[in-house]
This record gives structure tokens, C-alpha cells and sequence, in this order.
């Protein structure tokens, strides 16, 4: 049985994003095919086969810019650990360095999975000064170097060629993300609604994630205005990435509340389980992302019965039918003031209609079922190491 390291920054208990997400069930479905260990950040793990690194002290400097470094020390440690692995696979750049020098220091093969990329998220300048420059380093010469990478879907196969045209095309491999559909199932609670503030007898649209250029909460909110202001918006949303995206998303939010009111704001992390009822109330899922390689949580919506209102950006397009899940906006960089009246008709449209909504989130979770199932994804996967592994 093959032996294989995942190196990864995010690992329950510690997962904020898709990514994160991606690892946990994947993790759990390789184990059924393969002998697996976990290296990922933070602190020791109780799970069997997993360990935490934390990075060195003399890096332990609180400021943004420094994150780059401290990652880079971590990613030296992590490699050390592979040693007696037959294959590292490593996610996002937090850990792909790790995977590179892996490949380097045991003559292994690496396989790196693409989640997003740094080029394409230039925002991120503002936030990390040069670190940025630092975490577009450790993705280039890991993805170039890369005996096999996995684009989480054929828009980010896309965005790896022109990104990094020195990648053989022949080297990239397109495997989904998936979902688990018996976590994620319609799960109604009138009782949650209710101690958030939300009326269970009238429809609202539901936004989840981070606040950070990335998700385009700020379009969310300027579309809010354009909403019947009959409709409940519930927006969870936590952690901005700086303290003026911070202040931008805050300044918009409070124009809603005193323009038209109905907004719940969640500015907290909370329980997978109350996501879940949160997304089974909603009568639309927004993702107004203006960069999303995949949307992982579109799935997790739409696994929940919920129609979806989503950017035609990235991977969006591989999981929203239009017209059947949900419905697709155009988004333009130069024409945000169509993007968010686009994105204001459609929500209102299916806030208004609760049959059209209901059918479509039916749709939504059929299609999950058919496509987006974790031991087909592992399998996949496994395929893939073993074209790896094979002598040639």
C-alpha cells in the first residue's frame, strides 16, 4: 500500500475555508485506499497519523508580511517529517513549498492540488506587503516543478496554462471537489433561525464566508439596497482580511440596516451543524465571489436543498445549471454597477417565488449526488498516484 504525506495548513480541528474542507473528507476517504499521514499547522492532533507544526519562535512576529516567513519555516519542518513516504500531495501555497522540497530531499514524486492562485488574487498585496511575494515564490516553483498537479476544476486548469505557462499541459489533472451529501442534507431548525433573529416564516437569501475582496460581500450588500426590503438577507461573515476591507463591508452593512433593515449579521464563527440549518431555511444561496476556482460551499448549499445565485467566475459554472440549480451573474471588473443590479433581479426573483426556488433546490441536490460524491473524488485520486508510483 502506497504511502502517502498530505501536507496541508488547514486540518480539523482548524478549517476555515474550502480548502480545509477538501482535506478533512479526502483524508478520511484515502484512508480506505492508501496508507496516509497528515502534516498540517497548529498545534499537536490526537488523530492518529496527523501532526502539527508550529512555526519557529524567532519568526513569531504578529504582523501580516510575516505570515510568508513563518510558512516557509514550517514547510522546512514538514519536509523533514516526509522522510519513509512514497509521495507528498500538498494544498495551497501555505504547504506547497513543503511538497517541493519533499520531491527534492527523497527523490519522491509531488503532487500538488490547486484550490486558488496567487496571481490571481492580487488583493492579497494589501494584505500580506511582501509576503505576497513570498507565497507567489512558493507556488511557482512548486507548481513548476510539480510531477502531477490536480486543478479543482477546468476553470483553474485554465488558470494554471495561462498563469504559469511553463507547467506541461499534460501534467495538469482535473479532479472536482466534492461534498459529503449525509453531513450535508436538508436539516430545517426553526429554533436556530430563531435565536439568530431570523423570522422562519419568511424567505431570505443566506451569504456565507470571509470578508475579503475574494468573496464580494460588498456587491452582496450593495444588491441588498435593490431587494425587495420585504426579504430577510442573513449574512455570517467574520475575520476580515484587513482593517479596511474590515471598515468598507461594516460602512455597507450599516447603510443596510438604516436604508432598508432585514439584515441579520452573524460576525462570528459557528458550528458546521448550524450552517447547515442556516442554509436548509434559506431560499437562495448567494456567492457574489468575483474570483472562486471552485465553490465549495455552493455545493454545501445546494446538498442542503437551496437554490443558488452565483458569479459566472472561476469553477462556478462546472456546478450551478442555469436556469435548473440556480442562476449565474456576469461579472465585470469594469461594470460592477450590472453585476450587482444582475445579482439584486435574480435573488429577488427567487425570494419571490418559493416554488420556482423550491424546484431548483431540489435540482441542486440531485445533481450533487450524481457528480460531487467523496470516494469516487478519492478514487480519482488514488488513480492518479498510482500512475505515479508505477515503474516505468
Amino acid at each position: 500500500m502506497h504511502k502517502v504525506a498530505l501536507l496541508t495548513r488547514e486540518y480539523p480541528p482548524e478549517v476555515y475555508g474550502g480548502a480545509g474542507t477538501h482535506v478533512e473528507y479526502l483524508a478520511r476517504e484515502l484512508r480506505h485506499l492508501v496508507d496516509i499521514s497528515v502534516h498540517c499547522w497548529g498545534p499537536p492532533r490526537n488523530e492518529p497519523g496527523v501532526t502539527g507544526y508550529q512555526p519557529w519562535g524567532a519568526l513569531s512576529e504578529p504582523k501580516p508580511e510575516s505570515a510568508a516567513l513563518q510558512a516557509m519555516s514550517i514547510n522546512l519542518a514538514m519536509a523533514a517529517a516526509v522522510k519513509g513516504a512514497d509521495l507528498a500531495h500538498s494544498h495551497t501555497w501555505y504547504a506547497n513549498f513543503a511538497g517541493h522540497l519533499s520531491k527534492l530531499m527523497w527523490s519522491i514524486p509531488h503532487v500538488m492540488t490547486i484550490h486558488s492562485l496567487e496571481p490571481l488574487r492580487p488583493w492579497k498585496a494589501e494584505q500580506l506587503g511582501g509576503g505576497y511575494a513570498l507565497s507567489t515564490f512558493c507556488e511557482q516553483t512548486a507548481i513548476e516543478a510539480a510531477d502531477a498537479v490536480i486543478a479543482v476544476s477546468h476553470g483553474v486548469r485554465d488558470d494554471v496554462m495561462s498563469c504559469y505557462p511553463n507547467v506541461n499541459a499534460g501534467r495538469i489533472h482535473v479532479i472536482h471537489n466534492g461534498i459529503d451529501p449525509e453531513i450535508y442534507r436538508p436539516q430545517p431548525s426553526e429554533e436556530t433561525l430563531s435565536r439568530f433573529g431570523i423570522d422562519p416564516t419568511r424567505p431570505y437569501a443566506f451569504f456565507n464566508g470571509r470578508i475579503t475582496r475574494q468573496k464580494g460581500l460588498a456587491f452582496l450588500l450593495k444588491a441588498a439596497l435593490q431587494i425587495d426590503p420585504r426579504h430577510q438577507l442573513v449574512i455570517v461573515a467574520s475575520s476580515p482580511d484587513t482593517p479596511e476591507i474590515g471598515a468598507e463591508v461594516a460602512a455597507l452593512a450599516e447603510r443596510v440596516r438604516s436604508e432598508r433593515g432585514n439584515l441579520i449579521w452573524i460576525g462570528e464563527f459557528i458550528p458546521r451543524e448550524e450552517l447547515i440549518h442556516l442554509h436548509s431555511g434559506a431560499s437562495v444561496f448567494v456567492c457574489p465571489s468575483v474570483y472562486e476556482p471552485f465553490g465549495l460551499v455552493i455545493l454545501e448549499a445546494m446538498a442542503c436543498e437551496t437554490a443558488v445565485v452565483a458569479s459566472r467566475v472561476g469553477g462556478i459554472p462546472e456546478i450551478v445549471v442555469e436556469g435548473e440549480t440556480g442562476y449565474l451573474v456576469d461579472y465585470n471588473p469594469d461594470g460592477t454597477d450590472a453585476f450587482t443590479k444582475s445579482l439584486a433581479g435574480r435573488i429577488d426573483e427567487l425570494l419571490g417565488d418559493p416554488t420556482l426556488a423550491a424546484k431548483m433546490g431540489k435540482a441542486g441536490r440531485a445533481r450533487v449526488l450524481r457528480n460531487f460524491g467523496w470516494p469516487a473524488i478519492a478514487t480519482q485520486t488514488v488513480e492518479l498516484y498510482d500512475g505515479l508510483l508505477r515503474p516505468s
